[in-house]
């Protein structure tokens, strides 16, 4: 079995596991955010923090070994524009909320007999790809020409490198504090200890984000073909997913594709077989608009940001990339507004 092959594989594998952990557990940035700000339950965050802290130390033990080179991510990349994937990132988060769910949630709600997430689905592809080739493209483009910079210190562990520590101390050094930091804070809280699912579900993704580094980065290493070196995210992979089931005869799978096939499966298999599956569908035409018009933000900011709540939230951290930290602000920022404040998405009404 070629190294293709086996990255093929190993994105199934991982989609799967992702789409019934996501189903049985409601692993989502928006709902956590949602449950901490807006409704006083903090189980939910607790256990994206725990997945954001398993997936760094994770990640960079698989670095400091040698069998991953981060650096060839496109998060680490010398040359980015801050305020692009500030501006992406608050894109993301409002959307998230007009949508009530990220890209990978509504992947799994879609598994269940969401219709909405259908909708979702077709709709951040689209915008996606007008972003990452299309209409929207130029305005991207020149936005980044006007103000990328680049840094020789492109991550936590470069900067503290700058200060006189040893590449491989720095890489501990940042690694260790921000991983601890976030678990910490995950099992502080006392309900989310009892909760063992949360727990199992935190663990289980964030090891997730390191299988996909080494499926891609040590698996897929091929001299002659080589596999770009990514992980969990969905906003790209969604729009070249849609591209390939209509232009299949000129497409090739790769690892996004695959990840985003198998989170489907996974959930509707999962949703099948513990009775979850039924099917839903918009309240109303306000209703379709809305998580549309959440699902076009979160295409086009995506593809600004470079990654989603996922991409940028869990995977570009595990880099520990300064450019990620710079998307994932913007994320959290957005969503707070959507949450929040005097653009709080307003509840529908019922009927």
């Amino acid at each position: 079995m070629n190294s293709a092959t086996t990255v093929i594989l190993s994105a199934l594998v991982i989609g799967l596991i992702y789409g019934s952990v996501g189903l049985l557990s409601g692993f989502c940035m928006m709902s956590s955010l949602r449950g901490w700000w807006a409704q006083g339950d903090r189980r939910l965050v607790r256990t994206f923090a725990l997945a954001m802290g398993v997936g760094i130390a994770a990640s960079q033990l698989l670095a400091a070994a040698g069998l991953v080179d981060l650096g060839k991510s496109i998060y680490l990349q010398p040359s980015f524009s801050a305020p692009v994937m500030f501006l992406g990132g608050l894109l993301f988060g409002y959307g998230m909320v007009l949508s009530n769910g990220c890209g990978s949630r509504a992947l799994v709600l879609l598994g269940r007999g969401n219709l909405r997430s259908f909708v979702v689905v077709i709709v951040l592809g689209i915008f996606a790809e007008m972003t990452l080739k299309g209409l929207i493209a130029p305005a991207r483009i020149a936005m980044v020409q006007v103000s990328q910079v680049t840094l020789t210190t492109n991550s936590a562990p470069a900067l503290l490198a700058a200060l006189g520590l040893s590449a491989a101390h720095a890489r501990m050094a940042a690694a260790s504090v921000l991983a601890a930091a976030l678990i910490i804070f995950a099992f502080a809280h006392a309900p989310f200890r009892k909760s063992f699912g949360q727990m199992l579900a935190g663990l289980i993704v964030g090891l997730l984000v390191a299988a996909g580094w080494y499926a891609t980065g040590f698996l897929g290493a091929d001299d002659f073909n080589p596999t770009p070196v990514t992980s969990l995210t969905f906003v790209a992979p969604i729009a070249d997913s849609l591209q390939y089931v209509m232009l299949s005869t000129g497409s090739t799978l790769n690892f996004g594709i695959v990840t985003v096939f198998g989170v489907f499966a996974g959930s509707l298999v999962t949703a099948l077989a513990t009775g979850r599956f039924r099917l839903e569908g918009y309240q109303s035409p306000w209703h379709m608009l809305r998580s549309a018009g959440g699902a076009a933000l979160m295409g086009t900011g995506g593809v600004m940001a470079f990654g989603c709540s996922i991409g940028q939230g869990l995977t570009g951290l595990s880099t520990l990339s300064l450019a990620s930290f710079v998307a994932v602000a913007g994320i959290m920022l957005g969503a707070a507004a959507g949450l929040r404040g005097a653009l709080r998405v307003r509840p529908l009404a019922t009927t």
